[in-house]
């Protein structure tokens, strides 16, 4: 009954103030390695947003910073092949998602 009733104010509470969902109008949250047509900057993006990729776990995320903090930023977005790990298959899966800027 008091769980019931704690569950009621809590809901009534978050229609008075507006909802607990975000306005229609708000704009979702981008991170700087992420591009307005969701690509993935390779150049900038962290470990986290380099996972989002299609294949690539926290070892390949982890060369790719490691290879760009070595050799400078990536030129074009195909470059990324010459990262260990990174071979025909990802990049064929992503080769869509991936920017550099």
């Amino acid at each position: 009954m008091i769980a019931r009733l704690s569950l009621a104010l809590l809901l009534s509470s978050a229609l008075v103030v507006g909802g607990v969902f975000p306005p229609a109008h708000a704009q979702p949250q981008r991170s700087a390695a992420t591009a307005p047509e969701g690509k993935v900057n390779i150049n900038t993006a962290s470990k986290s947003e380099l996972m989002k990729l299609k294949g690539v776990g926290r070892e390949v995320a982890e060369k790719i910073i490691a290879y760009r903090e070595k050799n400078g930023p990536f030129k074009k977005p195909e470059e990324i092949r010459q990262v260990s790990g990174v071979g025909k298959g990802i990049w064929d899966a992503n080769r869509e998602a991936i920017t550099v800027k």
